[in-house]
């Protein structure tokens, strides 16, 4: 059988993939594939080569590690491809804050819905696009496995714009939810039995149960005795919405009109305003340290991350079945959302591939607020496809926090200066102003 090969795309983003690297190579069978890295940076390519190889010796795994200025490079013959990029990197990051700030509205992550999350998804579009031409060509039966946010645009576009069938997109955001809350709890993970599904962070748990015991209740109780829990976002929605969402109450926040617009609100529920301008700081310092320690021939502190790319890695070459939960073209997974949405459903992974879960029909008021998200995502892909400026400005509309925030005639005004300011990143379709 050939070597296991895995590009990584975006590879320079050096503290995700040294902890991928260390899931992969904690796998016995996986200590051998050719991993084949990419990055458009020389510098962040030269450092997450050699934190690979670090990486590897400190595991005693013996892969073949090959750095590529060159994409098409990394990715030929390859049976994974993850995508980790991020187009613009902080700067631009740094412009979906300041910009949509000074006409007043807030944002805490900024990185799924919103203004932010249209404009990271309308300068990602162009590379997927371009990535996914070069996985049909030098690598058609690869498993694309995206990070890159915004998650269920990206997934869409990608389905939509390449014609791709073999694109997953993973998030951890369930692992976690049901680890913190298992540890709230003070019930062993391993025991606990859940489902969950929706949107990516706007996902609900239907099913938590321990032996099999529903642990809503307990949950109930705790939030009741405990008021500093019911100064969070995700556990006031889950009080008036009856399931718990899957995603930080930062994130939460700003998939809805009822909270950041609001002074009282931002207090009550403790949300900080702009958080993820500090956390690409933090990421910038670690690379950093990354970076210097590698040069001082110092050992790197990197630990495993339980993402779900190296179990579904290891289940499709290993024919090991397990279940992890999976962004894909919704396809009549979930009865009451849009068919061309990308849903957040548990996935079977084994030697034949990822195989999505049909889940039925979700809560209604669940389903009202995930078909809100998706209509504004369609908006935002169909203006990509069909080279139409006006659908970014409706998608803006329909987006509830931005509509809670500015009347229309300022959305249209934001979404020209956010053109202005992310330029030749857009496709040239989409860099008109004033159309109106």
């Amino acid at each position: 059988m050939s070597t296991t090969k895995i590009a990584f795309i975006g590879a320079g983003s050096v503290v995700f993939t040294q902890g991928l690297l260390t899931d992969l190579f904690a796998f016995t069978e996986l200590r051998d594939i050719h991993i084949a890295l990419h990055d458009i940076d020389p510098e962040r390519l030269a450092t997450a080569h050699g934190a690979a190889r670090h990486i590897a010796d400190r595991s005693g795994a013996t892969p073949h590690i090959t750095a590529h200025a060159d994409r098409r490079e990394a990715l030929a013959d390859a049976q994974f491809v993850i995508n980790i990029v991020q187009v613009g990197m902080g700067e631009s990051t740094r412009t979906d804050f300041d910009v949509p700030a000074a006409y007043g509205v807030r944002q805490t992550i900024g990185d799924t819905l919103g203004i932010g999350g249209i404009f990271r998804a309308l300068r990602t579009f162009p590379v997927l696009k371009a990535l996914g031409a070069d996985i049909a060509e030098l690598c058609p039966d690869a498993w694309l496995l995206n990070y890159t946010n915004p998650m269920a645009m990206n997934v869409q576009y990608l389905t939509a714009a390449t014609g791709l069938t073999r694109v997953v997109g993973l998030c951890h955001s369930v692992y976690w939810t049901l680890r913190d809350l298992s540890d709230l709890l003070d019930v062993p993970y391993e025991e606990v039995t859940y489902r969950a599904a929706g949107v990516n962070h706007q996902a609900w748990l239907l099913r938590f149960e321990h032996n099999g015991t529903d642990l809503y209740p307990r949950l109930d109780e705790l939030i009741a005795a405990e008021p500093q829990l019911r100064r969070r976002v995700r556990v006031d929605m889950y009080r008036r919405l009856g399931y718990y969402p899957t995603e930080t109450s930062e994130h939460s926040s700003e998939y809805v009109p009822w909270y950041l617009r609001h002074d009282s609100e931002i207090e009550r529920l403790r949300l900080p305003v702009g958080a993820y301008l500090g956390i690409v700081d933090e990421n910038v310092a670690l690379y950093e340290k990354t970076r210097d320690a590698l040069a001082a021939g110092a050992p790197l502190d990197v630990e495993g991350t339980m993402e779900y790319a190296p179990q579904v890695i290891h289940s499709i070459v290993t024919g090991t079945p397990r279940t992890v939960y999976g962004n894909v073209p919704n396809r009549g997974l979930i009865d009451n959302l849009p068919a061309t949405g990308t849903v957040e459903v548990p996935c079977l992974v084994d030697a034949s591939g990822v195989q999505p879960t049909r889940m039925g029909e979700l809560p209604a008021q669940c389903a009202a607020l995930n078909r809100g998200y998706l209509s504004m995502n369609d908006l935002v892909v169909r203006a990509a496809l069909e080279d139409d400026p006006r659908s970014v400005r409706q998608a803006a509309m329909a987006d509830p926090a931005t509509a809670a925030a500015l009347p229309v005639e300022r959305i249209w005004d934001l979404c020209d200066d956010m053109v202005r300011a992310h330029g030749e990143l857009l496709q040239p379709s989409l860099r008109a102003t004033g159309l109106l």
